[in-house]
C-alpha cells in the first residue's frame, strides 16, 4: 500500500513538472527548498533564542536567494545546526539546485536528460561555445576547490587573530562558502568591519566573491583555452572580464577620492576597493558601516548593485551583459548603425530581445517595490530605494534598517529577493508565457518614437 502511494506521487510529480515551463519549474524549485528551510529554521530545537515565523521565513529566503540581508542575528539567534542549515541553504542556491541534480545524473549515468538540458539552459544564460556537460563539471569542480582553498585560507586567517581552534574551523568553512556564493552571511554581527584593516581577510573575501561572480561561463572558457579546445575565449567571457574591471576601477577610484568615512582609516586604498568589489560582485560583506556613507557614494553602491556581476554565476543584479547590450543598442544608435555591434561584433537581435526585457523588467521592480516601501516604511527615500536594490540584486548590503522593517516592509523585500535569485525575466517568463502559441493573425501599424 505505501509503494503504491509513493509510485502515485512520483507518477503525480513528473506529469506536473513536465506539463510545466522550464522558467516555471526553476520558480517551483526555488519556492520548494524556501519553504523547507524555512520548515527546518522554524524547529525550536535549532534556536538559540526566541525566533519570529516572519524572521525564519526571511532568512530562509535571504539564504537561498544568496542575499544575505537579515533581521536578527545569525550567530546570536541560530545554533551550530541552524547555521548549518543556512549554510547549506545559500551553497543550494549559489550554484542553483538544478546544478546538483544534473551532476548527480551524469556522475550515476553518465548523461542528461532533454528535461535536465532545457532547465538548465532556463537557469543559465551559456552562450553556445559552451557545452552543458561542461559546464556542469566546471561548476563542481571549481566550486569544491575554491571552497576548500577559501576555507583553509580563512581557518590561516582566523588563527593569527587568536580565535579558538574550534570555532575558526567552523568559520572558515561558513564564510568560505557564503563568500564563493555570494551570500553575504556572516556570523560576525558587523560584517567584517573589525577586520577593516587585515590585509588576508580582505584578500580571502575578495579573491573567493570575485571568483563566484565572473561566472562559470569565465571558468569554462578559460578551461577550453588552456586545455586547447578553443583557441581563444569567445565574446561573452571578454565582456564580462573588461566590463568587470572597468566598473571595478571606476567605482573604487571613486570611493578612494571622494569617501571622508574611508579616508580616515589606515587602509583607504584596500577598503574603497573592497566596498566597491562587495557590491559588484553582491556578496553583501562591509568591512565599513554602509549607514555612514554620503549620499553621493550611496548612489554610486546603488549603481553598482543595480549592474552586478557576470550570467551564470553567484552573482546577482542587472548584470554587466546586459549594461553591454544596452550601451550598444545607444551607441548604434545615435552613430546611425544599422547593426547592433560592440567591440567590432554584431549582437543577436535575440540577445537584446533579452537585454532589453531584463533591462525594463528589472528597472520597473526597483521603482514599484521603491514606492510601496515608501508607503509601508517611515525611512527615508536613499535608505527605501538602496534596500530595494540590495534586494534585488542579492546583495546583502544595508544602510541598518532591515531589522527594522515593519511585517509588510519584510514580505516585500522577501519578494524581492526571491525574483532576484530566480531571475526577474525567468520569473515573468513563469508567471505569463503561454504554453499554446495563437495562430491570430496581428496587423502591423506606425508608432511614433
Amino acid at each position: 500500500m505505501r509503494n503504491n502511494f509513493y509510485d502515485r506521487i512520483i507518477r503525480w510529480y513528473r506529469k506536473f513538472k513536465v506539463s510545466k515551463s522550464p522558467q516555471m519549474n526553476l520558480v517551483w524549485g526555488f519556492f520548494v527548498y524556501t519553504l523547507i528551510g524555512f520548515g527546518l529554521l522554524s524547529i525550536p530545537l535549532f534556536h538559540k533564542t526566541n525566533i519570529g515565523i516572519l524572521d525564519s521565513l526571511f532568512i530562509s529566503t535571504s539564504a537561498i536567494s544568496t542575499t544575505g540581508l537579515v533581521t536578527i542575528s545569525v550567530f546570536d539567534s541560530y545554533n551550530f545546526f541552524g547555521q548549518l542549515i543556512i549554510m547549506l541553504l545559500f551553497q543550494i542556491g549559489g550554484i542553483g539546485y538544478m546544478t546538483l541534480t544534473t551532476y548527480y545524473l551524469l556522475f550515476t549515468t553518465n548523461r542528461i536528460t532533454h528535461w535536465h538540458s532545457k532547465l538548465i539552459g532556463a537557469e543559465f544564460t551559456l552562450p553556445q561555445t559552451i557545452k552543458i556537460r561542461d559546464f556542469i563539471k566546471s561548476v563542481i569542480v571549481f566550486t569544491i576547490v575554491m571552497e576548500t582553498l577559501g576555507a583553509i585560507a580563512f581557518y590561516i586567517a582566523f588563527t593569527q587573530t587568536d580565535m579558538e581552534n574550534a570555532q575558526a574551523i567552523w568559520f572558515s568553512i561558513f564564510h568560505s562558502v557564503s563568500a564563493f556564493c555570494t551570500a553575504g552571511f556572516g556570523l560576525f554581527n558587523d560584517s567584517f568591519v573589525g577586520y577593516q584593516d587585515n590585509t588576508l581577510i580582505n584578500t580571502i573575501i575578495s579573491v573567493l566573491a570575485i571568483a563566484g561572480s565572473l561566472g562559470f561561463i569565465v571558468i569554462t572558457d578559460l578551461w577550453y583555452r588552456v586545455t586547447g579546445k578553443s583557441k581563444s575565449v569567445s565574446f561573452t567571457t571578454k565582456i564580462i572580464v573588461y566590463g568587470f574591471l572597468v566598473l571595478l576601477s571606476f567605482g573604487t577610484l571613486l570611493m578612494y577620492t571622494t569617501s571622508p568615512l574611508i579616508n580616515q582609516g589606515s587602509h583607504t586604498l584596500m577598503t574603497s576597493f573592497f566596498q566597491t568589489m562587495t557590491a559588484m560582485t553582491t556578496v553583501g560583506f562591509n568591512t565599513i558601516s554602509t549607514g555612514e556613507l554620503t549620499l553621493p557614494l550611496l548612489l554610486l553602491v546603488i549603481f553598482l548593485m543595480y549592474i552586478g556581476a557576470s550570467p551564470s554565476g553567484t552573482a546577482g543584479g542587472m548584470k554587466i551583459t546586459t549594461l553591454t547590450a544596452m550601451l550598444s543598442v545607444l551607441k548604434s544608435r545615435l552613430f546611425g548603425q544599422k547593426r547592433i555591434t560592440f567591440l567590432h561584433r554584431a549582437i543577436p537581435f535575440e540577445r537584446l530581445y533579452v537585454a532589453t526585457s531584463t533591462f525594463m523588467l528589472y528597472t520597473s521592480l526597483i521603482f514599484l517595490f521603491s514606492f510601496l516601501l515608501s508607503y509601508s516604511e517611515d525611512f527615508q527615500f536613499d535608505q527605501i530605494l538602496f534596500e530595494v536594490a540590495s534586494s534585488l540584486g542579492t546583495v546583502g548590503l544595508s544602510t541598518g534598517i532591515t531589522g527594522d522593517l515593519s511585517s509588510i516592509g519584510k514580505l516585500l523585500i522577501i519578494i524581492l529577493m526571491f525574483v532576484g535569485r530566480v531571475g526577474v525575466l525567468t520569473f515573468g517568463f513563469a508567471l505569463l508565457e503561454r504554453r499554446q502559441k495563437t495562430s491570430e493573425k496581428i496587423a502591423e501599424d506606425d508608432l511614433a518614437v
